[in-house]
């Protein structure tokens, strides 16, 4: 079911989620409600467990900040241990953050890191597999009303729902074989090629041919980016 049921409130956003076929979609869609409520970009943040060390960059499913900026973020500070990350991990309340908020220690104040002023977090989930997300949104205002507030949340949920179900959910797997997704798994826990060969009773050179076909598959590079990206898409746990 792609749309919402006819007693669910949609507001303005109704024409353009039931048009929205794909990620660019989608994408048009948090960039314009970003900046209808005053903010500068937006960002869909998926959660892992509190004590995993993760990284901004991994973590992102999609946004719209200033290019490499989360990359360079990764680089000097550890998402894991801002103050942010902890409380999304303690409250589903959506919650308004300001750059001068008191009660951040330094290395804790991510929207100082990032040179933002103000964010907006929306916390959301996947119906259908219970996975916790975020959709964020950063800007340089001083506050957001009440109102404004009120309507971004339920917005960016609706907005969130249609994406799940219409862009991310179809992604499962991201065309693996079976044997790929169990050579994957393996590597996830840290075995090299020559025991993971001995463990499916494969050749090494056959997983190395696997390990080859999963990083063009996933669109990354390196072992550590296939493994953190299988996490993030949900396809080993």
């Amino acid at each position: 079911m792609a749309s919402l049921l006819e007693n669910h409130r949609r507001y303005d956003l109704r024409d353009d989620l039931e048009k929205a076929l794909n990620r660019v979609d989608f994408f048009r869609i948090f960039h314009m409600m970003a900046l209808r409520f005053g903010f500068n970009h937006f960002g869909i943040l998926q959660l892992g467990n509190e004590n995993d060390a993760c990284m901004l960059s991994t973590r992102l499913v999609l946004h719209d900040l200033p290019s490499g900026l989360a990359e360079e973020y990764d680089k000097r500070h550890r998402f894991g241990d801002s103050l942010f990350y902890k409380t999304l991990h303690t409250s589903i309340i959506s919650s308004v953050w300001r750059s001068g908020d008191p009660g951040c220690a330094n290395g804790q104040n991510l929207l100082v890191q990032l040179g933002f002023e103000l964010l907006l977090s929306v916390p959301a989930h996947a119906a259908a597999t219970g996975a916790r997300y975020a959709v964020l949104f950063l800007g340089d205002g001083n506050d957001i009303g009440r109102s404004e507030h009120f309507e971004l949340t339920y917005d960016a949920v609706c907005a969130f729902d249609y994406f799940y179900r219409i862009a991310l959910s179809n992604k499962a797997g991201m065309g693996l074989t079976p044997r790929e997704t169990e050579i994957l798994k393996w590597i996830s826990h840290g075995k090299t090629a020559s025991e993971i060969a001995l463990i499916v009773s494969v050749s090494e050179h056959t997983v190395n041919s696997h390990t080859a076909t999963i990083l063009k598959k996933l669109d990354v590079v390196n072992r550590t980016q296939m493994v953190a990206k299988a996490i993030r898409e949900q396809i080993i746990q």
